[in-house]
C-alpha cells in the first residue's frame, strides 16, 4: 500500500495558540483522504454509569482541545459506547474545538445493541439506516467521514449489509465505509460483493496480540485497505496497568471484563521487555508500545483511548519515537500466538 507522509506545521491560530505542530497524516488506506498517524479514541468520554472510567464532557473537553492542539484531526467513537452518551458528547466536543467541520475526520460505527427489539442491533438494512440517522442525530452533523460496522453478523447476508451502507454513502451520510475485527475471508467476502467497498478495518493488534499479521494485515495490505487498531496499549497492560502477580492498579483494570478474555500470564514476558527498551530510551512505556505499532507494515493510525493528559502526551510523543531494527527485534521475539480473540 502506498502511503505518503505529511507534515503539519500549523493548526488554526484559535487552536495552536502559538504552538507548532509535527503531527504527521498519512492517506486513509488507498484513499485520498488524509489523517493524522494518532486516532483518539472517544469511548473514554461518556457516562460513568456505564464504564466507571469513562469521563464527562467537562473533564473530556481538555483532552479533546490538546488532540486538536498537537494536530490530531481523526476522532473515533460508536453508537453503542455509553448507549449513545459518548457519540453526543463527541459532536458536541469537536463542534467548539474546531472552527469547521472539514478540519476534522469523524468516524462511528453500527452493530450493537441499541434498544430492546429484535431489530435495535446487528448489521441489517433496517438497524443500518435507522442507525446511521440515530447516530447523526447524536454527533450533531450531516455526515460521518467513516462509518465502520462494528463486528461482523452472522444472522444477516452479507449483501444485505452492504447494498446498505452503499446507500448511506450514496445518501451523503458517510463519506466512506470500515469494518472492524472479523475474520479475513469475511472480510474478503465482504468486499467481493460491496459496491462501496471498505476502506479501512479496526482490528484488535498489539504487542502482545499480533494474530492479525498471519492473513488480516497482509490482505489489507494487497487491498489497499488502511488499519487502524483498537487496544493499541492491550487496555493499558503494555502501560503497567496489570501485574504478573494479579495487581490491578487502575480503574479500567478492575473493572474492564471484556479485557480479562483477551490476554494471559505469558504476555507479561512481552511487557517486561517494553518496559526494558522504554527504560533504555529514557521514555515512557506507552511511546515504546505505540511506536512499535507505528513501525508496522499497514497501520495507518492507532486508535487511542485516554483518561488522563499524560496518555495523550504519550500518544503524540510516540509519532517522532524511531525505533532501530535491533530494538523491533527485542520488542516482538518474546511473543507467543494466541487463540483469536476481540471479534465479538
Amino acid at each position: 500500500m502506498c502511503r505518503a507522509l505529511d507534515r503539519a506545521a500549523q493548526v488554526p491560530a484559535a487552536l495552536a495558540r502559538g504552538r507548532i505542530i509535527n503531527m504527521e497524516y498519512t492517506r486513509l488506506g488507498g484513499t485520498g483522504l488524509k489523517v493524522s498517524r494518532i486516532c483518539l479514541g472517544m469511548m473514554s468520554y461518556g457516562d460513568p454509569a456505564s464504564r466507571a472510567w469513562a469521563l464527562e464532557e467537562p473533564a473530556a473537553e481538555p483532552f479533546v482541545r490538546r488532540a486538536a492542539e498537537a494536530g490530531i484531526n481523526f476522532f473515533d467513537t460508536a453508537d453503542v459506547y455509553s448507549n449513545g452518551v459518548s457519540e453526543q458528547i463527541t459532536g458536541r466536543l469537536l463542534a467548539r474545538t474546531f472552527a469547521r467541520r472539514e478540519d476534522y475526520v469523524l468516524a462511528t460505527k453500527v452493530h450493537g445493541v441499541m434498544g430492546s427489539g429484535p431489530n435495535d442491533r446487528g448489521l441489517s438494512r433496517k438497524h443500518i439506516l435507522a442507525g446511521i440517522d440515530n447516530s447523526l442525530r447524536r454527533l450533531g452533523t450531516d455526515y460521518v467521514d467513516l462509518y465502520q460496522i462494528h463486528r461482523w453478523d452472522a444472522e444477516t447476508p452479507i449483501e444485505e449489509t452492504m447494498d446498505a451502507l452503499h446507500d448511506v454513502v450514496q445518501a451523503g451520510k458517510a463519506r466512506y465505509i470500515g469494518a472492524s475485527s472479523m475474520f479475513a475471508w469475511q472480510f474478503a467476502k465482504a468486499q467481493r460483493v460491496a459496491k462501496t467497498p471498505f476502506v479501512s478495518m479496526q482490528n484488535h493488534y498489539n504487542l502482545v496480540y499480533r494474530e492479525e499479521e498471519r492473513e488480516m494485515i497482509p490482505q489489507c495490505l494487497d487491498q489497499g485497505v488502511g488499519c487502524i487498531p483498537w487496544s493499541p496499549l492491550a487496555r493499558g497492560l503494555l502501560t503497567g496497568s496489570r501485574t504478573r502477580d494479579g495487581q490491578r492498579l487502575t480503574t479500567r483494570a478492575n473493572t474492564d471484563a471484556f479485557g480479562d478474555g483477551l490476554y494471559g500470564d505469558a504476555d507479561f514476558d512481552v511487557v517486561e521487555r517494553v518496559a526494558e527498551v522504554a527504560k533504555a530510551r529514557d521514555l515512557p512505556p506507552a511511546q515504546i508500545a505505540l511506536a512499535w505499532l507505528l513501525h508496522r507494515p499497514g497501520v495507518t493510525a492507532p486508535i487511542v483511548g485516554a483518561t488522563k493528559l499524560s496518555h495523550l502526551e504519550d500518544a503524540i510523543a510516540s509519532v517522532d519515537v524511531k525505533l532501530s531494527d535491533e530494538e523491533m527485534t527485542q520488542l516482538e521475539e518474546l511473543y507467543r500466538p494466541h487463540p483469536v480473540a476481540g471479534h465479538h
